[in-house]
């Protein structure tokens, strides 16, 4: 079975997959938050690299494949633009609001007529609000006596990147529509390319690199999808490998960089049944981002001292919580828009 003969449907995974990852990194970041280093985080201390950057992979992968999907079956840079603003922004712009006139308000050390007359409280709502600029993480007097003091919501640096390939992908597609398949390739390989051999010599992160090699591999995974075999014996082998792996760092990094995206798609597309019922619920996934981080912050304040399983406990129920109302009341909305005019112009008589 092809790749293209299962991704033209909508009997995918992707939401519970996106779910898991977006858990992921919340369940990550308790033990940040709760001691202050992410040298708290067992896998970090194995294998230099966290449970949320795995799942930022993910998200990137995914991402890539989703994106390159709309923007070749719409064919229209306005609608796909269109549909991008929709789903990254309102509901961003709802949960800055309550970060900055919500939660900021109550907690911050600083006088309500103070902080709302200081350029840093502006400045992070309307930096954070357009994401071009890059990212804010202070606001004034707020969260400074937590264990990790410095950010307000650091989970949202993956957003700027996640615009940054948008772009690309349509600066690519603008003047190599027939030859999309091959830029986005070419685009991939030599960010990775650029990350492994990196990642070589230094054990950190090189971000953008890496983030672009996951976005490219997973755009290539649907640009030639009808090239693609999903092929439960290629499945098992690269499992084993990414697994075996495991008793060595290095060989470790190298095997999941390289065996994620196909791991991923094979596990969107053919695992079948009941699992599939997970789409009755609803996409949660980018409400449990970017409330997550704050939301921890916030008890991590309101809870001096304590324990990283408490946090993550406490902050996944008041998290999941947000995310549901994000879905239904914003996110949903908003995504009904892109598809507002053509039902308008369905309804008017010709």
């Amino acid at each position: 079975m092809m790749l293209g003969d299962l991704s033209s449907g909508r009997d995918n995974n992707f939401n519970l997959i996106r779910f898991c990852a977006a858990f992921a990194v919340l369940v990550s970041h308790s033990f940040a938050l709760a001691v202050g280093t992410p040298d708290a985080e067992p896998l970090y201390t194995t294998y230099g690299l966290t449970w949320g950057d795995i799942a930022v992979d993910v998200f990137f992968v995914t991402s890539g494949f989703l994106v390159t999907a709309s923007l070749l079956n719409r064919r229209s840079a306005v609608a796909f633009v269109k549909a991008r603003v929709l789903r990254i922004f309102p509901a961003l712009w709802i949960m800055l609001a309550i970060s900055v006139f919500g939660v900021g308000l109550a907690f911050t050390t600083w006088d309500a007529h103070a902080y709302l007359g200081a350029g840093a409280t502006w400045r992070y709502l309307l930096k954070n609000a357009l994401l071009f600029r890059g990212i804010e993480y202070r606001l004034p007097g707020l969260f400074q006596s937590n264990p990790a003091s410095l950010k307000v919501n650091g989970s949202l640096w993956t957003l700027k990147p996640e615009v940054q390939m948008y772009v690309l992908l349509l600066a690519l597609w603008l003047p190599l529509r027939k030859f999309l398949p091959y830029a986005v390739a070419g685009v991939a390989a030599v960010a990775g390319i650029v990350y492994l051999v990196h990642r070589n010599f230094s054990d950190e992160l090189f971000e953008f690199p890496r983030l672009a090699f996951m976005f490219f591999t997973g755009a290539s995974a649907y640009a030639f999808r009808d090239r693609i075999p999903l092929s439960r014996s290629a499945f098992g082998g690269l499992l084993c490998v990414a697994v075996l792996s495991a008793l060595n760092r290095a060989a470790f990094f190298f095997a999941l960089s390289l065996t994620l995206p196909y791991l991923l798609l094979y596990a969107a597309y053919t695992f079948k049944g009941f699992i599939l019922s997970f789409n009755r619920l609803g996409d949660y996934s980018y409400g449990i981002y970017i409330y997550a981080f704050l939301v921890q912050q916030t008890i991590a304040h309101m809870v001096p001292g304590i324990s990283i399983a408490a946090l993550m406990a406490s902050s996944a129920a008041v998290t999941l919580t947000l995310a549901v109302l994000s879905w239904h009341l914003v996110e949903k909305q908003a995504l009904a828009l892109k598809s507002w005019r053509l039902a308008r112009r369905a309804a008017v008589p010709a």
